[in-house]
């Protein structure tokens, strides 16, 4: 047995700070193959992951958030284990979010989220961006040093996602508060306060469906009310729970990712004073500066999937019923796909293939951000999502020195000298694979590889 097939994704601290030559090992060895501490499938090709995510009809999401961890109500047996999806979905941890969901379900459900990422919604969301961008490095900027997370990306990310699905400008500051609230034992906070620092998913369920209820009683000229008064394709009406679901979902989803982001872009740039120096003098580069960033350092790790039918992956067989991971971050560095993986290159030809954030359905759509938006589609933090964290380390570790007084502002180029941060002096910021290689690795053998002990 090879060292790094005896190393446990899931478990080993060992690979939570710098995963990729596991996944390098790996892919070396077959991109598609079965790890052997939770039978589970790990897939770290390129072409393999695309295969599985836009194969929707094949690898159902029911499980993608939680993976092989709470197991499944019944044992996944026979040729075809789709009846017994539907049967026991319910009865799965996150099962009514809308990663959870497979078509015609999910088709539904994301035809309502359409409703909140129309193009002129994004325009005006892209200028409220520039806005809250400005306000909130002003406040960041002047005291000359700062914790990046939580002096910038944190707040400037949650106001941001308010603002996408609509909620009042009276109620923002409100809203940031109560989901950046975290009550020690002895402040004094209210039980409804504890109740909702354990809870964010409840709290968010609760504001929306009160909007969503407000807005079907008395509609107005804003997002909610166009969300409120959105029908299913079939052009029925969803429950209230349903709209406020997907509503919730968006603002969840956004949230964590896009601070990862940020904050890996950041570290980038105070590692690299050459590549700050560049953005700043070809500013056409900063868009595929941020699709690079999002291939090097993916915020969303690895994704789930369970195969209902026999099937067939980079020429490894996958039996129904085998829970599979794809592992973006390793995907993204695929040398098959993108020369040179392991070099940032912010004019990369091909960055935007990344798959940071997925493909196929459950890709996010909204553009919150350079392309494709503020975030992945995660619902929820997973209730066992070391898996989420391996390798996803990317907010800035120690202090480091970074040059916070761009001459102009440093993406608008086009914008007046008022809009341009006062110098400040330098601020801190804490800051091919032959097919015989592969196979048998997806095979389940009772001789071999016990099948996972779904009871």
């Amino acid at each position: 047995m090879n060292d790094f097939e005896a190393m446990n994704f899931f478990r080993d601290d060992g690979l939570v700070a710098d995963p990729y030559p596991y996944f390098e090992a790996m892919r070396g060895e077959c991109p598609v193959q079965r790890e052997s501490h939770h039978d589970v499938v790990m897939v770290t090709g390129y072409d393999e992951a695309v295969q599985v995510f836009n194969d929707s009809e094949t690898f159902s999401s029911c499980l993608s958030v939680t993976g092989p961890f709470p197991g499944f109500p019944v044992p996944l047996e026979g040729d075809d284990v789709s009846e017994l999806i539907e049967l026991h979905r319910a009865e799965l941890p996150f099962s009514d979010q809308l990663p959870t969901l497979d078509p015609p379900t999910h088709t539904d459900h994301r035809a309502l989220l359409m409703r909140l990422i129309t193009p002129r919604r994004l325009k005006e969301n892209e200028a409220a961006m520039w806005q809250l961008a400005d306000r909130r490095l002003d406040t960041f900027l002047a005291p000359g040093e700062g914790d990046f997370i939580s002096g910038f990306a944190g707040p400037f990310t949650l106001q941001v996602i308010t603002d996408l699905p609509g909620v009042p400008e009276e109620d923002r500051e409100e809203f940031v508060r109560g989901l950046e609230h975290r009550p020690q034992a002895d402040d004094g906070v209210g039980s409804t306060e504890r109740e909702m620092e354990h809870t964010p998913l409840e709290y968010l369920y609760e504001r929306f469906t009160s909007y969503v209820e407000e807005r079907r009683r008395e509609p107005r000229d804003d997002v909610l009310s166009g969300l409120a008064s959105a029908t299913f394709p079939d052009g029925s009406t969803p429950d209230v729970a349903d709209v406020a679901r997907v509503a919730t979902n968006l603002f969840a989803a956004g949230q964590e990712t896009t601070v990862r982001l940020l904050s890996s872009a950041l570290k980038l740039l105070v590692e690299r004073p050459e590549l700050q120096r560049r953005l700043r003098e070809e500013r056409a580069l900063i868009p595929n500066f941020i699709e690079e960033a999002l291939r090097m350092e993916s915020p969303i790790k690895g994704d789930f999937r369970l195969s209902r039918v026999p099937t067939t992956v980079g020429g490894v067989d996958i039996p129904a019923g085998t829970t599979v991971m794809v592992l973006n971050g390793a995907a993204n560095r695929d040398p098959r796909h993108f020369e040179e993986p392991d070099t940032f290159d912010p004019s990369r030809a091909n960055a935007r293939h990344h798959i940071a954030f997925g493909r196929g359905i459950h890709m996010p759509r909204c553009a919150a951000g350079p392309r494709r938006g503020p975030g992945g589609h995660r619902a929820a933090p997973r209730p066992h999502g070391r898996h989420q964290a391996l390798g996803a380390r990317t907010r800035p570790r120690g202090r480091a020195q970074v040059p916070l007084h761009p001459d102009v502002h440093p993406a608008r180029s086009d914008q007046p000298e008022r809009r341009v941060h006062p110098r400040r002096g330098v601020g801190t910021v804490k800051a091919k694979v032959h097919e015989d290689r592969c196979r048998g690795h997806g095979s389940k053998s009772s001789t071999t590889i016990p099948r996972w002990n779904w009871s």
